[in-house]
């Protein structure tokens, strides 16, 4: 059996560094979102927040200097990720957000003062290991391919799809919803979103050097511009709802599992970034895709509430 394998160009090696940075200010902008919507939303009701936030709580969170400083850090966490993904394939760079949940728990045990347990420390070991195993083999084995009218077409139908299921949901029975559901919910959307972005990416260099001229790719990407967007607005506030009830930790650690998941679940599948990987590298792809979660799963239970 052949085993060879495309490997990343020095640019695309980039990407790399640039999405670990990225990862630094997402942690970073989790722990301040959080603290300013615990702070308005405990003011207004001192309980968890399950059925959406209020119209005031949305105008008061925009007067909370820590909820200003964390979008901000989240705002350069994507700026980076979009730079990462324009370097470097999908399926290298999405996985390394799970990185942040990681730098969240160092942060959050000393804003705690609470030292990280030895089932943390375990539960990093694996998380790292697993990230670093996956994004190795990644590397190693993927590369960015040209996308075709058809493979952007499904993705922009599946997310339509789960918007509009979000949608009703949320609307006719969000007074059951969990914290849990709004982080999954986030998270897949959050997938499409970086997906999304990557086809964008290549999409609007197109029209910059052959110009607009509304054909049928034209307004396909223009789909796809509406679906990141709308994407990236519900998917933000489910994560403001989750955060209002207790420590970034749980949301950070369902929003880089079930993210990089479904972003590179989308690449390896639908958009076909792994297609001339060897076989040996779909099994490891699995393996370490499973230690990753175990490892942050475990880590996900570990966390003290803020203080």
């Amino acid at each position: 059996m052949s085993l060879d394998v495309i490997s990343l160009t020095p640019v695309q090696a980039l990407g790399i560094p640039v999405a670990l940075v990225g990862s630094l200010f997402l942690a970073a902008g989790a722990e301040f979102q959080q603290h300013g919507v615990a702070k308005v939303h405990n003011r207004a009701t001192g309980a968890p927040q399950r059925s959406g936030l209020a119209l005031g709580q949305l105008l008061a969170l925009a007067r909370r200097p820590s909820w200003l400083i964390g979008t901000l850090m989240l705002g350069l966490a994507i700026v980076f990720q979009l730079f990462s993904l324009y370097l470097a394939p999908l399926t290298v760079v999405q996985p390394l957000g799970a990185l942040a949940l990681v730098i969240t728990a160092v942060i959050t045990a000393r804003i705690t003062k609470t030292p990280l347990s030895a089932t943390s420390i375990r539960a990093i070991v694996y998380c790292v290991g697993g990230v670093g195993l996956f994004v190795a083999v990644a590397a190693l084995t993927t590369t960015t391919v040209p996308i075709t009218d058809a493979q952007l077409g499904i993705v922009v139908i599946i997310l339509a799809s789960i918007l509009v299921a979000l949608g009703l949901a949320f609307v006719l029975i969000r007074t059951r919803f969990t914290r849990m559901f709004y982080v999954v919910a986030a998270g897949v959307l959050f997938g499409f979103v970086a997906t999304l972005a990557k086809v964008l990416i290549t999409r609007v260099q197109t029209i910059i050097h052959g110009g607009l001229h509304l054909t049928p790719a034209d307004w396909l990407t223009v789909a796809c511009l509406l679906g990141l967007v709308t994407a990236g607005i519900l998917g933000t506030y489910f994560v403001q709802i989750a955060y209002s009830s207790g420590s970034p930790e749980l949301v950070v650690a369902g929003l880089t599992v079930i993210d990089p998941l479904v972003g590179v679940t989308i690449g390896i599948v639908v958009l076909g970034e792994a297609t001339s990987a060897p076989l040996w590298a779909g099994a490891v792809f699995v393996i370490a895709g499973l230690i990753a979660v175990y490892g942050v799963v475990q880590l996900s239970r570990q966390h003290p509430q803020p203080g």
